[in-house]
């Protein structure tokens, strides 16, 4: 996959289909989107993703987790447009005609019912509707994912990460929620009582769910396994900075400096402070035997 970002300078090499939004998440109904552009990509067109705004701040997804998310589902090129003046400033017709179809060389254009786009988000579906035979674009709008009658959106999936319930919020992304950094020197606590962790500070623009305690699976690029993760500053021994630490099933080597991706997929409880390092050991070994009890790991 091709990633364009930090330029207005959005030429295809080819013609193509287009989709465009946030994608915060690429939750279930952005990859409703992403299905049509596949499916028009497999014809022949060159299949185009176009953030086109500012990376919230936290997100769910941080650019690298997008990019790889956007790799993985087989889109050819992913474009991320600068938060710039000329391009926001744009009115709405001037875009599809200079951006887009000019830049782009968009045969077909891929959004959602409620797109909105252009100066002050004056454009939206029914103007692209208007353009497409002034411009000789198709365009394709797709309805809304639902989940139990409700949209899935961002918003949503923000609501109920909040909450930790990791299983609601797997199933409106479609995979699990991911965390991802490269393994840091610790405190070794673990190590010291038995129960060897590895570490990760996560990318600042990172959305986190609640302090605590996680069921885990955990990728790297010479191995997968399962573990059982904390999110928070471990109070017990005096931790300040926010990072998340994994105990993982059945590894014992030494990961330092590795890129590791930990997925979520249960919450098991919130972060506390114990009487003693004593305590903490106890309880640790607790989650780990529930960890296993979760997972099926005799």
């Amino acid at each position: 996959m091709i990633e364009i970002h930090d330029t207005t300078d959005f030429h295809s090499p080819f013609p193509s289909v287009v989709t465009l939004g946030k994608f915060d998440g690429l939750h279930r109904g952005h990859q409703k989107l992403i299905r049509e552009v596949l499916r028009l990509q497999d014809k022949g067109l060159y299949g185009i993703a176009f953030t086109i705004a500012p990376e919230e701040n936290p997100a769910l997804l941080t650019p690298q987790e997008k990019g790889e998310l956007f790799e993985a589902f087989g889109i050819d090129c992913m474009m991320r447009c600068p938060y710039v003046p000329e391009i926001l400033g744009m009115e709405p017709e001037a875009f599809v005609s200079e951006v887009l179809v000019g830049q782009m060389k968009a045969r077909y254009i891929v959004v959602g019912t409620d797109f909105r786009f252009g100066h002050r988000r004056r454009g939206d579906v029914a103007l692209l509707e208007e353009l497409q035979g002034k411009y000789g674009f198709r365009l394709i709008v797709v309805e809304k994912e639902r989940h139990e009658g409700r949209e899935i959106s961002s918003t949503y999936i923000r609501e109920v990460l909040s909450d930790a319930d990791m299983e609601l919020v797997n199933c409106l992304l479609g995979y699990a929620y991911p965390v991802t950094g490269v393994v840091e020197h610790g405190q070794r606590l673990g190590r010291r009582i038995g129960m060897p962790t590895i570490n990760l500070i996560p990318d600042r623009r990172k959305l986190l769910p609640p302090k605590g305690v996680y069921f885990s699976e955990v990728v790297s690029d010479r191995f997968r396994c399962r573990g059982v993760t904390n999110i928070g500053c471990k109070p017990t021994v005096g931790g300040e900075a926010l990072g998340v630490e994994t105990h993982l099933y059945g590894v014992r080597e030494d990961l330092y400096g590795e890129p590791m991706k930990v997925m979520l997929k249960h919450f098991r409880r919130p972060e506390q402070r114990f009487a003693s390092v004593d305590d903490l050991k106890a309880q640790m070994q607790r989650d780990i035997r529930a960890g296993k009890a979760y997972f099926g790991i005799v």
